[in-house]
């Protein structure tokens, strides 16, 4: 039975990359874009908005960037609510002065100089961090019904949940479903969140890390390590996944963390960057001895989760003052940098909605 709790589940749907480096693959997001938002029954109007966002990064990316890709997804946004999220990711030069690119008139290129602050105006949430040189990634989410207030900080909503999050997943080259699953649970001052990835990538991987965040969703809060014996036993009749839980508390500023297998699990403060212990094994096949593992949640961490996509000796000392930002924006510079491009890849990313 399933308790009532705050859900925002992102499973098995997985982003979509496409590649922006001329103007003509412009429309190709536009339209698949558009097909999303259609698929969570938005009307002309919000399926427009959908479009215009769409046109208008990709536009910015063919004209300003280097290396630039589009990732398009349904998610839940931390109200409970279906949006298209867009995330926009490129290499450089970056934005000298983000403030001024959003006044309308501004442009570096010649043309109107109208398209960042549109965007920001056709957004429900839109957030964007660059650095000169190193890139630039911006988020734009777009619901059914425009409810952005001018001013809101990015991320603002109605949600009493103390916790913000978001991930970023993508398939395999050349599979069309993500091997990995990841689903978080929030209830008041608490929120658990589980990463699996299933063995090797496809349908079958799908199905293993898609059973463990079934087994996760019925009994999120019976610690980490009881919550994985469980998954273990219902993992038995498919190829097996790794699989890490965190199980959060704000009031008392804990992380309990406890994992089979290769995710990872940081917890990033600016000042310190704190490994998460997982223990070897296959969740479904064999794994050892499980413990909670208790650690100290300092003021304005980030929890960071993810799956063997991603390398494992990343820092983000060049670029700290993400840690301010959107999850999702955040997700999306981890993606960006450290996705290995050969097997499936998921970052999700967890902080208190004050820091």
């Amino acid at each position: 039975m399933r308790h009532d709790y705050t859900l925002e589940v992102m499973r098995p749907a997985c982003h979509v990359s496409f590649d922006v480096t001329e103007a003509s693959q412009v429309g190709e997001v536009r339209r698949a874009a558009v097909r999303i938002a259609e698929g969570l029954d938005f009307d002309e109007s919000a399926a427009g908005r959908v479009a215009l966002v769409v046109t208008e990064l990709g536009n910015n990316l063919v004209r300003h960037a280097q290396r630039g890709r589009l990732l398009v997804a349904a998610v839940t946004n931390d109200s409970g609510a279906m949006v298209v999220e867009i995330l926009s990711l490129d290499h450089g030069p970056g934005i000298a002065n983000t403030l001024m690119c959003m006044t309308d008139g501004y442009s570096t290129g010649g043309t109107p100089g109208t398209g960042l602050g549109a965007v920001q105006r056709l957004s429900d949430e839109f957030d964007v961090f660059s650095r000169t040189a190193a890139g630039t990634v911006i988020l734009s989410r777009v619901a059914a019904r425009l409810t952005h207030v001018s001013g809101a900080a990015p991320g603002d909503s109605a949600t009493p949940s103390a916790f913000s999050v978001a991930g970023v997943a993508l398939a395999a080259p050349g599979e069309i479903v993500c091997g990995d699953a990841w689903s978080v649970v929030r209830h008041d001052d608490r929120a658990a969140l589980l990463v699996a990835d299933g063995l090797g990538h496809g349908p079958y991987a799908a199905e293993a890390s898609v059973a463990a965040t079934d087994v996760f969703e019925r009994m999120p809060f019976a610690g980490p390590s009881g919550v994985i014996e469980k998954v273990h036993e219902g993992l038995r009749a498919t190829r097996g996944a790794a699989v890490a839980m965190a199980d959060i508390d704000s009031n008392d500023e804990v992380v309990l963390f406890s994992g089979a297998g290769n995710i990872v699990g940081r917890l990033i403060s600016g000042i310190e960057d704190r490994s998460l212990m997982s223990q070897h094994g296959t969740a479904g096949m064999q794994i050892g001895r499980l413990q909670d593992v208790r650690y100290e949640w300092p003021s304005h961490a980030i929890l960071v989760m993810h799956s063997d996509g991603l390398t494992t000796r990343w820092k983000l000392e060049d670029a700290v003052e993400i840690l301010q930002h959107h999850p999702a924006l955040i997700a999306g510079w981890l993606i960006r940098d450290h996705c290995r491009g050969r097997d499936d890849a998921t970052v999700v990313v967890l902080k208190r909605r004050t820091a």
